[in-house]
């Protein structure tokens, strides 16, 4: 069984000076159209484990897109920006911050509770920083247009 731990060394492998030439020219921007083709393809997996119970196409994609947030944070790491180590303290951090119910003493009594809290500790979490949600607009479009050029792509 491999670990988290070998996929990291893989991937930096993959990207060292004697690595692979397609691998190492991969930057943030590059790896854009894999990011969204492999969501889609997730959401494709989970839509085939519903309907046929198979669950083996939803494994395989969820693989290709941690393989993504790997890459991204390698090619992050190289540029001095942060770590995978740094995302992951980040999210596991997010997580007990926004489940107080769970990691804390606050009741909760159901699920849209959970929701409104969630977006209350989100909102304050906000505060005094930089606001980037005018890029969401954005950043959904040009998803779109990545999507559309992946669907062509797929016909040919």
């Amino acid at each position: 069984m491999k670990s988290f731990d070998e996929l990291k060394e893989v991937v930096r492998r993959l990207r060292a000076e004697d690595g692979c030439p397609w691998d190492r020219e991969q930057t943030h921007a590059s790896l854009k159209p894999a990011c969204i083709e492999e969501a889609a393809e997730v959401i494709c997996g989970i839509n085939v484990y519903e309907e046929t119970g198979n669950a083996e196409n939803l494994k395989e994609e969820l693989g290709d897109l941690l393989l993504q947030v790997v890459m991204q944070a390698q090619i992050a790491e190289e540029e001095g920006i942060f770590t995978l180590d740094d995302v992951i303290t980040g999210i596991s951090e997010k997580m007990i911050r926004r489940h107080p119910h769970v990691f804390g003493t606050q009741k909760v009594s159901g699920s849209r509770e959970v929701l409104d809290n969630w977006e209350e500790i989100k909102k304050k979490e906000k505060e005094g920083k930089a606001d980037v949600s005018a890029f969401l607009p954005e950043a959904f479009d040009e998803a779109q247009r990545l999507i559309d050029a992946a669907k062509k792509r797929k016909k040919m």
